[in-house]
């Protein structure tokens, strides 16, 4: 038996009894009861010890570097965008792959006993493929979870900076929390949507929920009363605290022709005017 085929044909004698012990390692380590089923586990390691033996038996490369070991990667791929999903930590979805070792090294001891240099080669052989494929689990695994915090970055985005429409050709967009750059481009896109959609005359922009207004919040806030116009609409800025107020001043921050306000009703009421709209109390009629 060479060395290139030892592993290969050992998986093609034991392969059953070997996915058995695999599944028992991972079941009494760190597989989380409840989050996958035991058959779940069964199915995704039976396809995985597949699609490896396969593998060794092609192209036992050490580099991984055949076309045979991609169906193994893209496998693992998708294994470790499942445990990011259910909850797993990185170190739990690489033991999916490093649990493998003992059963394999086992195998390979019972075959190779007495021939040592043989062993310690088929041995070396497998630990830096296993190490690799375990390696590889964590790429994809972080890979994975920053894709969902910066998906989750963005739905979070979306949910601070919401336009809502007041009234006919009117519509606000209130800001909370800071604004930065990439926070602007956002509140931009929403606003003028909401423009368009609406076709709104006047958008009144309300940074009451705005912590501070410092150089650079107040450019941004000028650069979306900007694009604003450009869209045929009148921006007011309401919100405008005695701090605020006081900071813009001091900072020499020219807001041009911007109406400001200190509340948002008042916003309201001359963006009412300017579209020929008023706010009347109704009197009730006294009964004689």
């Amino acid at each position: 038996m060479s060395d290139q085929t030892n592993l290969a044909a050992i998986l093609g004698k034991d392969e059953t009894s070997i996915l058995k012990v695999w599944v028992n390692e991972q079941l009494t380590g760190s597989a989380r009861q409840g989050v996958i089923t035991e058959g779940e586990l069964k199915e995704t390691s039976r396809v995985f010890l597949s699609l490896f033996a396969r593998a060794v038996k092609s192209d036992y490369d050490e580099a991984m570097s055949s076309e045979v070991w991609e169906p193994i990667k893209a496998h693992l791929a998708a294994l470790s965008r499942e445990r990011v999903i259910q909850g797993f930590s990185p170190a739990e979805t690489a033991t999916f792959v490093f649990s493998l070792k003992k059963p394999l090294f086992d195998a390979l001891r019972k075959e190779l006993g007495k021939d040592a240099a043989g062993l310690a080669n088929e041995v070396w052989k497998l630990t830096v493929v296993l190490d690799k494929l375990g390696l590889l689990t964590v790429e994809s695994y972080q890979q994975t979870r920053q894709e969902i915090i910066e998906r989750q970055q963005q739905e979070l985005l979306d949910l601070t900076t919401p336009v809502v429409r007041l009234w006919d050709s009117i519509v606000a967009l209130p800001l909370i929390g800071t604004l930065d750059s990439e926070r602007t481009q956002v509140v931009m896109e929403s606003l003028l949507d909401s423009i368009v959609e609406n076709e709104a005359a006047i958008a009144i922009i309300d940074i009451t929920g705005v912590p501070t207004v410092d150089t650079l919040v107040a450019q941004h806030l000028l650069k979306t009363v900007a694009a604003a116009r450009l869209m045929g609409a009148e921006c007011i800025i309401s919100g405008i605290r005695p701090q605020i107020a006081q900071t813009i001043v001091h900072l020499g921050v020219d807001l041009g022709d911007v109406v400001t306000k200190a509340t948002l009703a008042e916003a309201l009421k001359v963006a009412l005017r300017r579209v020929g709209m008023t706010v009347a109390a109704i009197t009730a009629k006294q009964d004689n």
